[in-house]
């Protein structure tokens, strides 16, 4: 922070480590004429304020969002309800304060005709603020009382609850009542319009919608009839003609083969048999052939008759003869018919295996075509996914369009009424005593707060404290303002003088302090040559080095004290002489040292002044002339003051001081501003100079203590006290 912005260090300290009290009621002492003006101006405002204000009234009326509702239908409604959430009831609040809805209350009410709210008042708080242009139109005169009345209105959520209190004031008790009523009414009634207009939106462009699908389904199942007859993809029973007569085919194809299986079986049955020498008589088809039977009966009539003539007659017998003719006939017709039917076996695999290739034939054509209408099925599935999606559409929008026509008329708000407003019988405002209590702590505030400006800007130095903090530097010593510890008799000498008329006086002892705070600000060397500087004129620099000059010398020390400032020459000024010869006539050797010295017969103490008209353009204080004359005043004496001219005002401060082994820098108390302080402070280290710390000079140690400025704890008095000599 910049050292001009900087807090002091007694406010800092009183507020900025913890709570000082000693420290803030020093503070506001000192400042006590400012905190009393400023709290005076902020209460007479505050009073002022409060007669100003109207008698004004306020009814409260109560909603809530309603979680529980009653479903009449069992459908869902177009536009949602409420969710019990405190995002939606903060909605809710800021929806209630809505320029809209004041709107509606207006109309309602006509409260543009209302006087309360139409009167023309510039700059206030209730009726229409504007002149005659806002007055003549219409619109804009409406536009002033919707602000007005919104001006007045208060919603707040009660708590962490679904309830919100809508509050109105107004000058009539029951307006006030009837306007928060009408507010509750507009908003139920507001929630109830919205969901009836999003009912009937809803059911308009359902109805448009739906009229539009069924012309899609029409045309999509078009579209499916017109692909299955074009293609031949005609079905029943769930499956297409193809489908079918493929599936009677395979049955065909097994049926037939089963047959041809079964009939070559018998073939080869038969054959097999033959091939073992068999007469054919045990073949299956001769078995159940009745032709076969016969002519076994008839071989067997034959074979009993030859049998029979063969024991009667020998065998060239005419009976015998010809009953062998008889057997040997039966036996032919027996192998004839035997191999008949064998040759109707392989008659009937023939036919059989013919039958199971046509069948096969016919399969194949119809697999073949099969797989065209399987190609063909392909767009076909496509049409009737498509038909179908619509269809689903369509039944989807149809069932919704009968919801939302059941639930229209049937709406109801998120909110209910919990208690209307009541006609209030006290009126809510001007609140006195809370008014006055806030003007009096608003009063104390502003107080502190100027207060605490007013330490802000003041950027000089008022005690030790400041100069550590804001300096960065020790603090040696104060010299005091003469006329704030001496006696009224002595008030008119100079400071130099009542050091030695009072050298045991506090004025005296705060020399003496700094004298030892100078002498032991170097620990581990010796201070023999002191530079007394200061960073603007009229700081108290002289007087303070004339001062701790003989305040050395009455401690029995060699003192000297040489007067550097050549364009004021303060020291022969104080000391009411006219030299001939001094400072410039040693340097440049036209006087000897001793020729130039002056002793302060009251003090013991040595001067080297500056004859009058003995400036000179040339830097002879930075020459080896200057070198030589402080190493002779070192030999001859113990303590050499040197009184600088100001630093900011003149180069030669800064070359003096490095030929010094302290260098000091004075200010004057609450005078100098910090920065500039801190500037020469810059200055001197810049130029190599050991800068150990700074004095604050005419202290008004009266002030000091009284408003809290020292750096000690007691009154300044109690140390007059203490350092005035007492009787044994």
């Amino acid at each position: 922070m910049d050292a001009g912005l900087q807090a002091p260090a007694g406010w800092r300290g009183a507020i900025g480590e913890g709570v000082d009290l000693h420290r803030l009621i020093g503070v506001v002492r000192r400042r006590l004429w400012l905190a009393c003006a400023v709290f005076l101006l902020t209460t007479v405002a505050t009073m002022a304020a409060i007669r100003m204000q109207p008698t004004l009234y306020t009814a409260v009326a109560s909603l809530t969002i309603d979680t529980r509702r009653a479903r009449v239908v069992d459908s869902e409604a177009v536009l949602s309800g409420l969710t019990a959430e405190s995002a939606v009831v903060d909605t809710e609040v800021e929806i209630l304060r809505s320029r809209q809805l004041a709107e509606r209350v207006v109309d309602a009410l006509r409260l543009v005709q209302d006087p309360e709210f139409a009167e023309p008042r510039s700059g206030r708080r209730f009726g229409v603020a504007g002149g005659p242009a806002v007055l003549s139109d219409p619109q804009a005169r409406k536009e002033q009382v919707i602000d007005a009345v919104l001006e007045r209105l208060g919603i707040a959520r009660t708590g962490g609850t679904y309830v919100m209190n809508v509050a109105f004031e107004s000058r009539d008790p029951a307006k006030a009542a009837r306007i928060a009523n009408a507010f509750a009414d507009q908003y139920l009634l507001q929630q109830l319009e919205a969901k009836g207009d999003a009912t009937r939106q809803a059911n308009g462009w359902l109805t448009e919608r739906l009229a539009a699908l069924r012309a899609e389904v029409e045309a999509a199942e078009g579209a499916v009839e017109r692909y299955r007859a074009e293609n031949g993809l005609l079905s029943a029973d769930g499956a297409t003609l193809t489908e079918q007569e493929i599936s009677a085919y395979n049955q065909q194809r097994a049926a037939a083969r089963s047959q041809l299986a079964e009939e070559q079986a018998r073939l080869r049955t038969a054959r097999a048999q033959l091939a073992r020498g068999s007469s054919g008589e045990d073949v299956g088809e001769a078995l159940q052939s009745q032709v076969v039977q016969q002519l076994r009966a008839r071989r067997a009539e034959a074979s009993a008759r030859v049998a029979d003539l063969s024991s009667r007659y020998g065998e060239r017998h005419p009976d015998m003869v010809r009953a062998r003719h008889e057997l040997s006939d039966a036996d032919e017709q027996i192998d004839a018919e035997i191999r008949r039917i064998v040759s109707n076996l392989e008659a009937r695999v023939q036919v059989a295996r013919e039958r199971a290739g046509a069948v096969d034939a016919s399969l194949d054509e119809a697999r073949r075509t099969l797989a065209i209408d399987n190609a063909a099925g392909v767009r076909l599935n496509e049409l009737e996914r498509h038909a179908s999606s619509v269809r689903t559409l369509y039944q989807s929008f149809l069932a919704r369009f009968q919801e939302t026509s059941a639930s229209e008329g049937a709406e109801q708000s998120d909110a209910r009424i919990v208690s209307r407003a009541r006609t209030p019988s006290e009126p809510s405002s001007p609140n006195i005593p809370l008014m006055l209590a806030g003007g009096l702590v608003a009063a104390l505030v502003l107080a502190l707060v100027a207060v605490g400006l007013a330490e802000m800007l003041d950027s000089g130095l008022r005690h030790g404290e400041d100069v550590e903090q804001r300096l960065g530097k020790p603090s040696l010593g104060q010299a005091p303002l003469l006329r704030s510890v001496a006696e009224k008799a002595d008030r008119s000498l100079a400071p130099a003088d009542y050091v030695l008329k009072r050298p045991l006086s506090p004025f005296a002892e705060a020399f003496r302090t700094l004298r030892a705070a100078i002498l032991h600000s170097r620990p581990g060397r010796n201070v023999q040559v002191v530079a007394l500087c200061s960073a603007l004129p009229d700081e108290g620099k002289s007087t303070t080095a004339l001062s701790l000059a003989r305040i050395s010398a009455l401690a029995g020390g060699r003192v000297v004290l040489v007067d550097c400032d050549l364009r004021r020459r303060a020291v022969a000024r104080m000391l009411r002489v006219e030299p001939e010869v001094g400072l410039l006539e040693v340097l440049d050797g036209s006087a000897a040292l001793d020729q130039a010295l002056h002793l302060d017969e009251g003090s013991g103490a040595w001067v080297l002044p500056l004859a009058r008209g003995g400036a000179t353009p040339r830097d002879i204080l930075g020459g080896r002339e200057m070198d030589r004359l402080m190493a002779a005043l070192r030999e001859r004496f113990d303590l050499v003051i040197l009184d600088t001219p100001p630093l900011l005002a003149a180069s030669e401060a800064r070359v003096l001081a490095t030929r010094a082994d302290a260098a000091v820098v004075l200010a004057r108390w609450r005078r100098t501003p910090d920065r500039v302080v801190g500037s020469a402070l810059r200055m001197l280290e810049q130029s190599g100079a050991a800068a150990v710390g700074v004095v604050l000079t005419q202290v008004d140690m009266n002030a000091q203590a009284r408003h809290g400025y020292g750096d000690i704890d007691y009154d300044y008095a109690d140390y007059v006290a203490f350092a005035q000599p007492r009787a044994d």
